[in-house]
């Protein structure tokens, strides 16, 4: 057995100095100053370690009843390198009244087994080696807990350190926190985008890798939006800013990835529950595993009680019972998975989202903006009773007021600076259009609901798109045709979605019925309801939650102010986090960064495979721990055993963990 321990320490070392040259050669490796420092204390303790074993006990014979307890203090001091952390967590638990954790157990299993080394002047082998294999099952895991952190706090890197703004023709570096609604910034070649806001001078192109994993550069030129996060690579940009630093882009990014631990899943929490209840129990177990047969054995049977082999049992149990393998594995399993979802721009709040991602089988979606680009175009005019022109200036000043897609739409078509003092007495009726006084004369601007309401008769139009009609003085005066553009990615993302499992997928929109029903066919979408008031969408989705009896979770994409109540609404709501807005963002539990439909589906792969490795991990965890625990009772197995038990399931569950890290691409989990 010595001879079996030896030659795996000899691997140890083999692999772990490997891992030092690695480091060596790569400064980037990734690994933080702790990780270092504990891997040179596991090899300086391995190397003392090994050089005992090789001196043996026959060197120290020499100096005589002294050669003992010089042997015992090597081997102690041994013990306290690779040890002297855990013993001292051990002591803060048991100060702190939190006994019963990982600490303690190896703690007193291990100063247990050197107690009985020194009593029967034996081998001190066992009880270091079990620290030390402990240690570095340990260190595994801190690195792959490390690695998926960087994963994660690689979107880190997107927030800006200051902002440039113009003051007496110099330019100065400010604090972004420190920067007013409306202050104009610059943006040199190189830099981050600290603020939201729009460019007033320059035009550029913009990496934004960072926030939607994007690879292609995004060209912007005067006029055009632009969020915080982005990198600007060419040319200088004077931005004027839209929001605060603490509204903008970049500050809710990392808001939701430093807040997305905190949200436990049901997994965790069943974890947590499991872990306070079962690790006293298998303390007060290993107690009565050590005492009660001795006794037995003496008071009941008048044997010898054979306190060694029964205390060592009792030590050994302790070994194996540790929870490690399920206490770090599976926060860690969603960690990597949270990880994995934000490499692939997908973001997601809290682990207990991540899980019920996993569980859908229906995906509602809204329209415009989701599955269309929303950005509309003005394609006709038609029964116009006066100039096109007039009529569109008409509808460009009503709906001057609106920060619809369609408002934006009839604004850009007009071609014109909006003149607001022209227009007064502006009233948005929701789902139907607004009314408003413009150079004198009341102008309705919306659809057939409208004219319908104010009485106005009007005249059907067969084109598809969304139809704008429109009455001056309460006389219908015709209506504008506007085409909306299908994202290139929709009817893959509705095929992709199919592929995953998804049973069901739904269209929400409050566009007409032609115009609804024409998209879903182009896309391939099961169902369609159209002409809806925000409430309406509410009650839709209520009505499909109903349906499924909980036994599905419902999902709901979107990226409209007027989404948000159906986002919290869902089991699931998604968001369109580039261009979606900040209602909608705020209210759903996923974002996608790119605005890709497409990545809902891969979201839910992600999902599952993250799922899949939870479950894998602790089913092999629990039954791997109560076969060794029954095997050490019965006097089948030793602690070498144990150690498997602990930190080879350990091991062997973080690696599988960290799977979750790299999305789809690495199967389905070990």
């Amino acid at each position: 057995m010595q001879k079996l321990i030896v030659n795996v320490l000899l691997a140890v070392v083999a692999l772990l100095a490997a891992v030092l040259r690695i480091i060596g050669q790569k400064p980037d490796s990734g690994m933080t100053r702790k990780q270092k420092v504990m891997l040179w204390r596991i090899l300086a303790a391995s190397a003392l370690l090994l050089g005992l074993q090789a001196l043996g006990a026959d060197a120290f014979a020499p100096l005589g009843g002294a050669g003992r307890w010089v042997r015992l203090a090597l081997y102690l001091a041994d013990y306290l390198i690779i040890g002297h952390d855990i013993l001292r967590k051990a002591w803060r638990g048991i100060r702190n009244g939190q006994v019963f954790d990982e600490n303690f157990l190896m703690a007193v299993a291990t100063l247990g087994a050197l107690a009985l080394a020194v009593y029967e002047n034996g081998d001190y082998l066992e009880a270091i080696a079990v620290m030390l294999f402990y240690q570095v099952g340990e260190w595994f895991q801190s690195y792959a807990v490390g690695k998926s952190r960087r994963n994660i706090s690689d979107l880190m890197d997107i927030r800006p350190d200051y902002a440039n703004v113009e003051r007496d023709g110099k330019v100065e570096q400010v604090d972004p926190d420190e920067v007013e609604i409306g202050t104009v910034i610059v943006v040199q070649p190189g830099e981050k985008v600290p603020i939201d806001g729009t460019v007033v001078e320059g035009t550029s192109t913009l990496n934004t890798a960072a926030l939607t994993g994007e690879s292609l550069p995004r060209s912007v030129e005067t006029g055009d939006e632009i969020i915080s996060g982005c990198v600007n690579m060419t040319g200088l940009l004077k931005i004027r800013t839209t929001k605060e630093f603490g509204e903008s882009t970049v500050s809710k990014i990392l808001d939701l990835v430093e807040n997305a631990s905190s949200r436990k899943s049901k997994s965790e929490d069943f974890i947590s529950r499991f872990a306070r209840i079962y690790t006293p129990a298998v303390c007060y177990a290993a107690l009565a595993l050590a005492i009660l047969p001795p006794l037995v054995l003496t008071l009941g049977l008048g044997q010898s009680p054979a306190w060694e082999t029964w205390i060592y049992r009792g030590l050994t149990f302790l070994v194996a019972s540790c929870p490690c393998a399920l206490v770090i594995s599976i926060p860690l399993s969603f960690f990597a998975g949270i990880g994995g979802a934000s490499k692939a721009g997908v973001l997601v709040k809290g682990s207990n989202y991540l899980e019920t991602l996993s569980q859908v089988r229906v995906v509602v979606f809204d329209k415009t903006g989701t599955l269309t680009q929303g950005v509309f175009e003005v394609n006709g005019i038609h029964h116009s009773e006066m100039e096109n022109a007039k009529l569109l200036e008409y509808a460009a000043l009503a709906e001057s007021a609106s920060s619809h897609p369609i408002s934006k739409s009839l604004q850009q078509a007009y071609g014109k600076e909006i003149d607001r003092s022209r227009v007064s007495e502006i009233q948005e009726i929701s789902g139907n259009g607004v009314t408003a006084l413009v150079d004198g004369h009341t102008v309705a601007a919306g659809n057939d609901k409208l004219m319908d309401r104010l009485g106005i008769p009007f005249i059907p139009c067969h084109s598809v798109g969304t139809i704008i009609h429109m009455a001056v003085d309460s006389r219908y005066a015709g209506h504008i045709v506007i085409s909306d553009v299908v994202k290139p990615t929709s009817k893959q993302a509705i095929q992709a979605l199919k592929a995953a499992g998804v049973r069901k997928t739904v269209m929400l929109t409050g566009d007409a019925k032609k115009v609804a029903d024409q998209v879903a066919a182009q896309l391939g979408v099961d169902q369609v309801y159209s002409q809806l008031l925000p409430a309406d969408k509410v009650e839709k989705v209520e009505q499909m939650l109903e349906q499924t009896h909980g036994k599905e979770k419902l999902a709901f994409v979107g990226d409209g102010i007027n989404d948000a109540p159906v986002l919290g609404r869902a089991d699931i709501g998604i968001a369109m986090g580039a261009m979606g807005s900040d209602a909608a963002i705020e209210a759903a539990d996923v974002v996608l960064m790119d605005d890709n439909p497409l990545q809902i589906a891969k979201a839910i792969q992600i999902s599952r495979k993250c799922l899949g490795i939870v479950y894998q991990n602790i089913v092999v965890a629990i039954g791997v721990k109560l076969l060794c625990l029954v095997l050490i009772a019965l006097g089948f197995a030793n602690m070498w055993l144990a150690v498997f038990a602990d930190v080879g399931v350990m091991i062997l569950a973080v690696l599988n963990a960290i799977q979750a890290l790299f999305g789809t691409d690495s199967g389905a989990g070990a």
